[in-house]
Parts: structure tokens; C-alpha cells; sequence
């Protein structure tokens, strides 16, 4: 088999791992997603940078730029534009890990080397949120490339494209500096008199391209923080505001992470010797992200989401271990990661797959209720972008600065009663706690986040609302509440 020929199959057999867990897990989604869409959906209308048509300028959407990738495909709706965002994440990806692929079969001549692949097909998080339509997808694929292109000889592509990450997701600059700096350790290729290419050899430190590769990995961040500054008066996107890092949190969601999507495979404190400076700075890499992650206060989402971009240098570098590990310790090493990653597989998988079709689901089941509705107040408002054109106040804060400014977390802020009468808000969505009917009067019920739960509590909010509708969505029992004057009978659903 030709050089060429060999590097397509392995590549093709990179970009079938990706793609299978992806095409598996397609229906996964957030309601985050469909944020970013209603925004798409406005440039596309030519309504500008907005999250409601008649509102201002918010910065909303954490990679800033996202919604504008999206615009083109937005026109028909926020739908519309979360099916082009699915799309773009699962090809962004396939296409990556080929090139993924391609740098594991360079990190030596050991068969072993290849037992790294296997962490990619079984990946939840991964698959998963490759198909999400948020960035992720297209930032895991950023990341694949920013370490799988120094292994092939192009230690400034992937400086660039850590770069470019790290401007989408800010906590990926500790990454992204890291990786820069241990690109000038990979290998080079160098064309001999013939035309053919050389073996690899250690790239020579050379101060020129290592300041090169800090700047193209450092400055996307700067220029994003600049242009947020400018724009919205705050370097630092309105989540980071609305969503207070929680320290004690981030370390267990890194823990969890670290557990569960294949770190594990890195554990190889005997072998640390062995490695080059190359895998050495992988390793670091993988490192420095896990505790910017904790530090960052981890996440909400399901499925280990901000370490995600990471997971592509975890198997690259778990290539270069196997590469020089005893042949028993790299199963071992393997078979633990394999099983935290399964065990996620099996045991999430199935649900997460689900939900895009559930969230579906309530949209067609409430667009009645909330017709007519001119202002509405939620906390999950991404859905309700999709079912409603009306104006949404968001009870989390992430697309309303002065929410975001309250005491309190996206899910606990203490919204005064006053603001919904300020706002106009003739109609309220709230989310029961699961396995929690309605009950009467509906302020005594469960719901599920602490900000609901307040809303139901101010002064006055049972005379000033009455329930119209409940989604059928077992683990989704949406209430729809609208003002007195437009509930007909007030007659709690059934």
C-alpha cells in the first residue's frame, strides 16, 4: 500500500469514529443552543445583534461570532439555524479527527499507538456535543487540528487554530498558550533533494517562532475582548456575570470530567521520562485545561462540555504513551479510560439522544398556550424563542445585563416582584421538579429552580396569573401562566 493511500484509510478510519457516535447521538441538544439561534435568526432578518426583535444589543452568546457563522442559514428560524449549527459541528469534527488519526500514526512505529483511537468512537461527549449545535463542535474540531497539525509538520496552523479556540471558549487560552509553546518541540518535516519528505526530526527552539505561536494562539483572545469592551462595555462575555464561578463546584466537575472522558489513559507517571518534550507539553496541555475548568466553576450542561475541546490532545497524547509504555499498561491504561467512557455511553447516551425530539415536543405543545402573548418571563428561554416571536425577559440573566447584575446564581437570582411589572411580562413559563404535579393554588407548587420557585412566591403573583397549559413531557412539565385578564376562566390545565 502507497504512502498516500495508507494516510486516506487511516484518516478515513479517524473520521468514522468521530462520525458514528455523532450520527448516534444526533439528537442531542441544549436549550442554550436555540439562544444563539434567535439571535442568527434576527441578523438574518436584518434585525441586528439582538435576542429580542424589539430589544437592545446584548451580548448573549459567549463565542462571539457564533450567531454570525449562523446567520446565513437562519433565515427561516431559530430551527433553521440550530439544524445548520448540528450540521456544521458533526462535519467540523469528522474531518478533524481524521486529521487526528493521521497525527496518532506518526507518533511512532508501535502498533499500540492505534489503542488511543479507540477513546474516540467511544466518547458520549464527544458525539454528543459535536451534534449539540452550539460551538462546541466546532471548537472540539479547532482543537483536534490545533494538536494534530504540529505532529504533521505545521506548528503554526495549530497554534492558530488554538487560537481561534480559545477566542470562541475563553477558558481554552490557558490551553491554547500551552499547546503554542510545546509546538516548537513537534516534529518537523523537511523536503529532501527529491522532493520527497524526510523522517520527522525535533524541531530546534527558535525564540522567533515560538513568540510567533503565542501571539497567533493569544491574540484571537485579546481582539474578542477588545471587540466586547467596545461593543458591550465588558471585556468578559455576560455569562461570566450572569453564572458566578463556584469554586467547590469546578473542582468536582473537573474531577467528574477527568473520571469519566478518558484522562485516565494519561496516568502514566513511569513513562513521563520516556516521552519527548512534544507529548510532554500535551500532557501539560490536558493539565492546565482541567484546572482552568475548576477555576472557571465548571458547568451545568450535561456530558463533561467544557472539557470537550480538550479531549482530542488526551488522544493524541495517550498515543505517545502507548508509544513508549510497557505493552500490559497501555491495556490497563486504555481498558480504565474505555470503561468511564462506556460506562457515560451506556448510561447517558440513550436519554441524551432523546432530547432534541423532547424539546421539540414542547415547543408544538405550548405555541397555543403562549399565542397572543407579548411579553414572556422564563428561565429556559431557548425553546421559547422557537415557539414564540414574543419579547422574552430571560430570569437567568445570560441575554439581559441587568438581570445578570442580580445577587444570586443564572438558576437562584432574586428577582424583584417589581421588575415583572416593569417589564410588561403578561405571561410566565416555569418548570415543575420532576415527577411534580401542578397543584391548586399553583404557588404551592414544587418547581424546579430556585429562581422559579421565587417568582411563584412574590406578593400577589397567584391573583396576578393563572395557569393555561402544562407541557406532556414526563422530565419537561413546562406551566404556562398568563396575566388574569388573558387566562379565560382561569381553569387549572388538566
Amino acid at each position: 500500500m502507497t504512502g498516500r493511500k495508507r494516510a486516506l484509510l487511516v484518516a478515513l478510519v479517524g473520521a468514522l469514529s468521530a462520525l458514528l457516535p455523532a450520527l448516534a447521538l444526533s439528537g442531542f441538544t441544549v436549550d442554550d443552543a436555540l439562544i444563539t439561534a434567535r439571535y442568527a435568526h434576527h441578523l438574518a432578518r436584518g434585525l441586528g445583534y439582538r435576542f429580542n426583535a424589539a430589544g437592545p444589543v446584548t451580548d448573549g452568546v459567549t463565542p462571539l461570532g457564533w450567531a454570525l457563522v449562523l446567520a446565513p442559514f437562519a433565515s427561516g428560524g431559530p430551527l433553521a439555524a440550530l439544524a445548520a449549527a448540528k450540521a456544521l459541528g458533526v462535519l467540523a469534527w469528522t474531518l478533524a479527527a481524521g486529521a487526528l488519526a493521521l497525527a496518532v500514526d506518526r507518533t511512532s512505529g508501535r502498533r499500540a499507538r492505534f489503542a488511543a483511537l479507540l477513546l474516540l468512537p467511544a466518547s458520549a461527549p464527544l458525539g454528543a456535543w459535536s451534534a449539540a449545535g452550539m460551538e462546541t463542535g466546532v471548537v472540539a474540531a479547532l482543537g483536534a487540528l490545533a494538536v494534530a497539525l504540529p505532529a504533521l509538520g505545521r506548528a503554526l496552523a495549530g497554534a492558530a487554530c488554538a487560537g481561534v479556540a480559545a477566542a470562541l471558549r475563553p477558558e481554552l487560552l490557558p490551553f491554547a498558550l500551552v499547546v503554542a509553546l510545546s509546538t516548537q518541540a513537534a516534529p518537523r518535516r523537511e523536503r529532501d533533494r527529491e522532493g520527497g519528505e524526510a523522517p520527522p526530526r525535533p524541531a530546534r527552539p527558535a525564540w522567533g517562532r515560538g513568540l510567533a505561536a503565542l501571539a497567533l494562539a493569544g491574540l484571537p483572545f485579546v481582539a474578542v475582548a477588545a471587540a466586547r469592551l467596545a461593543i458591550f462595555g465588558r471585556a468578559a462575555p455576560l455569562a461570566a456575570l450572569a453564572k458566578a464561578p463556584d469554586a467547590a463546584l469546578g473542582a468536582r466537575y473537573a474531577l467528574a470530567c477527568f473520571l469519566l472522558t478518558g484522562p485516565a489513559a494519561l496516568v502514566a507517571p513511569l513513562a513521563w521520562r520516556a516521552l519527548p518534550a512534544w507529548p510532554r507539553g500535551l500532557l501539560a496541555a490536558v493539565a492546565v485545561h482541567f484546572l482552568a475548568v475548576a477555576a472557571a466553576g465548571g458547568d451545568w450542561m450535561p456530558l463533561s462540555r467544557l472539557v470537550v475541546p480538550a479531549l482530542p490532545a488526551v488522544v493524541l497524547a495517550a498515543a505517545h504513551v502507548a508509544s513508549v509504555a510497557d505493552a500490559r499498561a497501555t491495556a490497563l491504561r486504555i481498558a480504565l479510560a474505555l470503561a468511564g467512557e462506556l460506562f457515560v455511553m451506556v448510561r447517558v447516551g440513550p436519554t441524551a439522544a432523546r432530547v432534541g425530539g423532547e424539546r421539540l415536543r414542547v415547543v408544538e405543545e405550548l405555541r397555543g398556550a403562549l399565542a397572543g402573548a407579548e411579553v414572556v418571563a422564563a428561565l429556559d428561554i431557548g425553546w421559547l424563542g422557537a415557539a414564540t416571536g414574543a419579547t422574552l425577559v430571560d430570569l437567568a440573566g445570560v441575554t439581559d445585563p441587568a438581570i445578570a447584575a442580580l445577587p444570586g446564581g443564572h438558576t437562584t437570582k432574586r428577582i424583584p416582584g417589581a421588575l415583572l411589572d416593569a417589564r410588561k411580562v403578561d405571561a410566565l413559563v416555569l418548570l415543575l421538579t420532576e415527577g411534580q404535579a401542578l397543584a391548586s393554588p399553583w404557588t404551592a407548587s414544587r418547581f424546579a429552580r430556585g429562581v422559579e420557585q421565587h417568582v411563584a412566591r412574590l406578593p400577589g403573583a397567584g391573583e396576578a396569573f393563572a395557569p393555561v397549559a402544562v407541557s406532556g413531557v414526563p422530565h419537561l412539565r413546562y406551566v404556562v401562566l398568563r396575566r388574569t385578564g388573558d387566562a379565560g376562566d382561569g381553569a387549572a390545565p388538566r
